[in-house]
Formats: C-alpha cells, sequence, structure tokens
C-alpha cells in the first residue's frame, strides 16, 4: 500500500509544471501541415490536443499566433505593395488562424478568446491587457491575433510584447527544427547545436530565433525563451513540464 502511494506520488511530482503562466509563439507555418500553405485540418487538431494536455495541468496559456501560411507581405511574387499595407493583410491572416485554432480547441473541451490588436467585434475581442489577464485567470486559453496592431513590427515581437503585459514567466517558440543552431540546420547538416544561449549571442551572432527587437525587449525584461520542434509529438507539454527540450535563451 505503501509502495503505491509513493508511485502516486512520484507522477503526481513528475507531472508538476514549471511555468505557471506562458506564451506560446506559433508560426503560420504551424497551421500548414504537410500540404505547405493555408490550414491543414488534422495539424491543427493536434496542436489542439496537446494543448489540452497542457491545460489539464492547470498551466495559464496565451498564444500568438502568426500568419505567413495565408499572406506573407514580404515574400508575394508577381507585384509589388506597400509594406504597411502588406503587413495589415498579413495581420488579418493571423485572425484566420486563431479563429482556426479556437475553433480546434473549443471541439476539445477547451474555453478560449480570441483577442485582436485591430477591432473586429463581430468575430473576437479587442485586446485589453486586463481583460486577457482575466481571461486566464479563469483558465481559459487566450489566442492573440493581429500582432501588435501596427505595421513594420513582427509577430515574434508581439510575442515578447505580449508576454511582458501579461507577465508570462516564459515565451515558448514552436519551430519546426530542435533548436537554436549556428546556421539552418536543414540547409547546413554539421551546425552547431545550441542548448543554452545568451541574448547577446543571439544578438551578435546574428541567429535566427526571433528578430532583433523580440530579443531585445525579452534581454531587458529577463524573459526567458524556449525554442523547440513543434513537429515532435508531446513536446510542448515536455517543455512545460521542465524537460530539456530544445534550447533556452537567458542572461549571459
Amino acid at each position: 500500500m505503501a509502495s503505491k502511494k509513493n508511485g502516486i506520488a512520484r507522477i503526481a511530482k513528475q507531472q508538476k509544471p514549471a511555468y505557471h503562466r506562458i506564451l506560446l509563439k506559433l508560426s503560420g507555418e504551424a497551421f500548414q501541415g504537410p500540404q505547405g500553405f493555408g490550414i491543414h485540418g488534422e495539424t491543427i487538431l493536434s496542436i489542439a490536443r496537446e494543448l489540452k494536455e497542457v491545460h489539464a495541468l492547470g498551466v495559464e496559456t496565451a498564444i500568438m499566433v502568426g500568419g505567413g501560411n495565408i499572406f506573407r507581405g514580404a515574400r508575394q511574387k508577381g507585384f509589388e505593395i506597400d509594406r504597411a499595407t502588406g503587413d495589415y493583410m498579413g495581420m488579418l491572416a493571423t485572425v484566420i488562424n486563431a479563429m482556426a485554432l479556437q475553433d480546434a480547441l473549443e471541439k476539445e473541451g477547451v474555453f478560449t478568446r480570441v483577442l485582436s490588436a485591430i477591432e473586429m467585434k463581430e468575430v473576437c475581442e479587442p485586446f485589453i491587457r486586463r481583460r486577457a489577464m482575466r481571461h486566464l485567470e479563469k483558465g481559459r486559453v487566450v489566442i492573440f491575433a493581429a500582432g501588435t496592431g501596427n505595421p513594420y513590427f513582427s509577430t515574434d515581437t508581439a510575442a515578447a510584447l505580449r508576454a511582458m503585459e501579461i507577465k508570462a514567466e516564459a515565451i515558448l517558440k514552436a519551430t519546426r527544427v530542435e533548436g537554436i543552431y549556428d546556421a539552418d540546420p536543414e540547409q547546413v547538416p554539421d551546425a552547431r547545436f545550441f542548448t543554452a544561449i545568451s541574448y547577446r549571442e543571439v544578438l551578435s551572432q546574428n541567429l535566427k530565433v526571433m528578430d532583433a527587437t523580440a530579443i531585445s525587449l525579452c534581454m531587458d525584461n529577463g524573459m526567458p525563451i524556449v525554442v523547440f520542434n513543434m513537429n515532435r509529438a508531446g513536446n510542448i507539454k515536455r517543455v512545460v513540464l521542465g524537460e530539456r527540450v530544445g534550447s533556452k535563451v537567458t542572461p549571459a
């Protein structure tokens, strides 16, 4: 009987999350799955199931979504488009992704709220910092859309900004590789992998973790960043539980 109780206690201890409140950064590419564009149903449902497991641990979860799977103004070919116009179009694409993720999560029984930096009352709530924090406290998953609401700022910067505003304990950056490398591991097979690295090293080596504005904002506020492979099932939960997954960016 005693051994059984010890076993239960051990499992409970193993399931104790390392973070109480997180911000997960999902690029638009995370939604496109194997089809390479748009929103792939099975992929987004898989993400929703993983987030449900994290939510069940009692972790307050906010998500910043990108929109590159639908529109990326800087990469349009065949016509020139004004930078600000392209950025606004990209922000609208993030709202589409946010609504798709919301639908997938609610089908899994997870209550959510989409908060947009561009006001559109018919489809989502406007972003208000205290409202976002209250939703988190009530156990709802908060999905941030439309970036900062301003052109010339990436969703990486928006993720860093929102993480500070809601007092998240860490930013989890989902990618399609294992973590941070000194070169693109998909192009350079012997690229060096970093288990841990400082903000200044990321900036000085011009590593493509997040853009320089986002990294600087995190450095100024001591916000840890964990970069991990989104394509490995269960990785979000492993990061939340404090397992050594991916790469971590912290002060020196």
